[in-house]
């Protein structure tokens, strides 16, 4: 019996690289989930760059997984309700483009799906606004500084507490629970 290769990369922008890790982290089939940015124009850049806005990057997870135990679109069930999908200025008290949702496809199957999911969150009727979350190709990507990588275990306090003044999951209980 041969072993077959079936590890995918899902990479998805949702604001705040902390906040996108935890979702996904320790399910069957997920086998490694990395922050960092792309999107951008500037090749290698810091935290410091990226921040400023001006480098086109945003800040991304990017998730290894197994397709055959936890499909791409699995992935995407869990991504839409991590983000405000209506959100063109960044994600909730981050502002700014290196904040703004975006899914980043590897292939066209996942670009079709990300694609139907969006328009299903669109007839969802959740939301009054568009749903501006983009459909992009996939590029180049950077991970993030170590002190980034894992941050929701590393640092608990830091995250709880940044988390907490974010709103974001007062957005989710009222617009996805």
């Amino acid at each position: 019996m041969s072993e077959r290769n079936t590890i995918e990369k899902a990479t998805f922008a949702g604001g705040c690289f902390w906040c996108m890790v935890k979702p996904f982290d320790q399910m069957e089939g997920i086998h490694g989930i990395t922050s960092g940015y792309t999107g951008g124009h500037t090749e290698n850049p810091t935290y410091e760059d990226v921040k400023t806005g001006e480098t086109g990057h945003r800040e991304a997870v990017q998730i290894l997984f197994d397709p055959e135990v936890f499909p791409y679109e699995k992935l995407l069930s869990l991504y839409w309700p991590q983000v405000d999908p209506t959100d063109d200025g960044g994600q909730f008290h981050d502002r700014g483009p290196q904040y703004r949702t975006a899914v980043f496809y590897h292939n066209d199957t996942q670009r079709q799906l990300a694609e139907q999911t969006r328009q299903q969150v669109a007839d969802s009727g959740r939301f009054k606004e568009p749903i501006v979350t983009e459909i992009l190709p996939a590029s180049t990507f950077y991970p993030a500084e170590t002190y980034h990588q894992d941050f929701y275990k590393k640092q608990e306090k830091a995250y709880l507490e940044d988390r907490r003044k974010s709103g974001r999951d007062e957005f989710i209980e009222k617009h996805w629970r």
